[in-house]
């Protein structure tokens, strides 16, 4: 063996396989049980806001979100629920429907039975579903509904609603204990526990396997990774992944696909959300998209053409390949919801920009169509290349339009109908 031998073996490491989990329909969506993995995302609108949140549940699901959350936290949003379901279907679209509950879920979905039939799946944080004597009467009340009425149960623990008679408990027998753990390995255990025994309870009412979802969510990487490891060794229910309370920009982009990233490596994961903050108006569908690009980066999923563009360098002082990079990005984008339905496979296209000779042939040589513009002090003219042949040469001031139309050709001959 070289010396780099176990160095290379670790780079050539594939996926590790699924983690074995019982699927779980949720509408017409698998969840679990060898499905690919789905992307789901939340509103965050007032849900008693119908014409809101139903916008706001079109715009994610046109982005590609297959799964939404809404929050039903009172009787005018439960009342708003089948309304909001309808004017959905209306629209065509059916993106499967998760009624978020606390503290009250029991309540509301015994007086608004029509809110318990529209839902798709009801999501229940057992720190939060009631307290002492009320807790198993509470949650068993939730439980009972979703098996009246066919649907699926998300059972989600939460690192910031965690069931503190469960945690002192824990933390009490590990004071007692020969060698006491550190306070967040306990509480990682407590997380666990609070998820395992909350789905044991449900199965005990009459809940199937294949009605249950578990998720044990908290705001720090180490943590997150640590209690999803455990939480998969220990069962095979369907599992959602998310780093709660992922925070604002870059930082939480980096935070949830670093810990999402290692577990989705690790084989754990059945359904994941980007929990981002977004900015004051911003666009809510930015954690869809972050969730798409972590399956299709890593090779679990093809949503999106890929657009592969240097960073730049010394040697690009021109701002030609970076405008032409985003412009195709942005072409792709807006293209997609009509390219899904007239070219069939196009989400596997890949297209490269590069921008000067060091790296710009062979890159593009890799990809289905690529263009390798000039750099400083290189020859103005721009190779294009197709399926690894060089095609053509562009030059002049027209080298971003006619690639764009060498792009929209290419694909029409590869995807078109009859292609």
């Amino acid at each position: 063996m070289t010396l780099f031998q176990p160095t290379l073996d670790a780079a050539l490491a594939a996926p590790r396989p699924r983690h074995r989990t019982v699927g779980v329909l949720v509408g017409d969506i698998l969840v679990g049980g060898g499905a690919p993995i789905v992307v789901q995302s939340m509103t965050n609108t007032d849900t008693a806001d119908i014409d809101g949140t139903v916008a706001q549940i079109a715009a994610l699901a046109r982005a590609g979100s297959e799964m939404v959350r809404i929050t039903v936290d009172r009787d005018e949003a439960a009342a708003a629920v089948p309304h909001i379901k309808d004017k959905l279907m209306r629209r065509g679209i059916a993106a499967p429907i998760v009624g978020d509950f606390h503290y009250i879920g029991h309540k509301l979905l015994a007086e608004h039975p029509d809110c318990a039939k529209a839902l798709d799946k009801y999501r229940i944080n057992p720190g939060n579903v009631g307290f002492r004597d009320k807790r198993d009467r509470q949650f068993s009340a939730i439980v009972e509904m979703a098996i009246r009425y066919g649907k699926p149960v998300r059972i989600g623990a939460n690192w910031g609603s965690l069931d503190q008679e469960l945690l002192t408990h824990l933390m009490d027998e590990n004071a007692k204990s020969a060698a006491p753990k550190d306070v967040r390995a306990v509480t990682r255990e407590a997380m666990v526990q609070s998820a395992l025994l909350s789905a044991a309870r449900a199965e005990e009412i009459g809940l199937g396997r294949d009605r249950i979802i578990l998720s044990a969510k908290v705001s720090a990487v180490q943590d997150l990774i640590g209690v999803y490891r455990m939480l998969a060794a220990r069962s095979d229910y369907a599992i959602h992944l998310g780093l709660t309370e992922a925070g604002m920009g870059s930082k939480g982009l980096v935070a949830s696909s670093a810990a999402m990233g290692i577990l989705l490596q690790d084989g754990i994961g059945d359904t994941i959300r980007y929990s981002l903050t977004p900015e004051p108006g911003g666009d809510r569908t930015a954690e869809v998209r972050a969730a798409q690009e972590l399956l299709q980066t890593m090779g679990f999923r093809t949503f999106v053409p890929l657009v592969a563009a240097c960073p730049g360098c010394g040697r690009t002082t021109s701002t030609v390949f970076q405008e032409l990079a985003r412009d195709i990005q942005t072409w792709i984008s807006t293209s997609m919801p009509e390219w899904k339905t007239r070219y069939p496979g196009v989400e596997g296209l890949n297209v490269a920009v590069m921008g000067c000779i060091v790296n710009g042939p062979g890159e593009s040589k890799h990809a289905d169509i690529g263009i390798s513009l000039p750099g400083t002090g290189e020859t103005p003219a721009a190779p294009v290349f197709i399926d690894g042949q060089k095609a053509a040469t562009l030059r002049g001031p027209t080298i971003a339009a006619d690639f764009k139309a060498m792009v929209a050709e290419y694909i029409e001959k590869r995807f078109g109908v009859g292609a």
